[in-house]
């Protein structure tokens, strides 16, 4: 449950998913989020990197926040294949998600990198949304704790505040298996997350959003985000859809 001075939100990350039949999807979302929901929760959606320029021109105005999956940590060079947070900005994109644990494990992203890439994405006047979370065989080992304070040690930037910087909290576990980890699991990590960003920016910690992320889908999303410390969540699959998408964000207004 989020804090009285922090807006819920509520992102969909639609990983390498969307053509651009797509976009109607994305439009209900749009007009729903303005007929009644932009006063009491923030919207992003990270569709591919295809879809982000149409999908920033079809929300100007509106108030849902459109970003990217990833950036490289330059602004320009010889990186084919990648985007820069500065050529995010440039299409219309507000955020982006950097250190997301399939990023992590597919293509062998260390905290170091991680935190260059958020850098880049406030040096480009993008929301960096940071992903962490501990893998099963992490947690099993009653390391839980242990390997998310090393990323957030090692993945966040300095000088981060509210308006540059949300944590993402997603056990790797539970990322599409339909597992999800105990109301109490989470609200234990929350509350270890806040503490952590207490430690390392002070007050400003007290408007950093924290989201859950993990199979989250309508039928736990209401329990999920009464959690003490849950500013919202990072959805995935459940995110195509905006029907179902739309549900989550309506279980986070308070």
């Amino acid at each position: 449950m989020s804090d009285a001075g922090r807006k819920p939100l509520v992102a969909g990350n639609w990983k390498m998913n969307g053509l651009g039949a797509s976009a109607p999807e994305f439009v209900r979302i749009v007009g729903a989020y303005q007929g009644g929901l932009k006063d009491k929760v923030d919207l992003m959606v990270f569709p591919p990197a295809t879809l982000l320029t149409s999908f920033a021109s079809a929300t100007r105005g509106a108030g849902v926040m459109v970003g990217a999956q990833d950036c490289h940590a330059e602004a320009s060079g010889a990186h084919t294949g990648d985007i820069s947070a500065e050529m995010i900005t440039d299409a219309g994109g507000k955020a982006v998600i950097v250190g997301h644990s399939e990023r992590r494990a597919d293509h062998g992203e260390t905290d170091a990198q991680v935190r260059a890439k958020a850098e880049a994405a406030k040096r480009a006047g993008l929301i960096a949304v940071v992903c962490v979370g501990e893998t099963e065989a992490q947690r099993t080992q009653g390391r839980a704790t242990e390997v998310v304070a090393a990323q957030l040690a090692g993945s966040l930037p300095d000088g981060a505040t509210g308006k540059t910087l949300v944590v993402a909290y997603e056990p790797v576990w539970a990322i599409g298996t339909g597992l999800t980890p105990t109301t109490d699991d989470v609200a234990e990590m929350h509350g270890f997350i806040r503490q952590s960003l207490a430690e390392r920016f002070g007050a400003e910690a007290d408007v950093i959003r924290v989201l859950y992320g993990g199979s989250v889908k309508p039928g736990n999303a209401a329990e999920l985000l009464a959690v003490n410390d849950v500013d919202g969540a990072l959805v995935g699959g459940a995110s195509l859809k905006a029907d179902d998408f739309l549900a989550i964000a309506r279980a986070a207004v308070r």
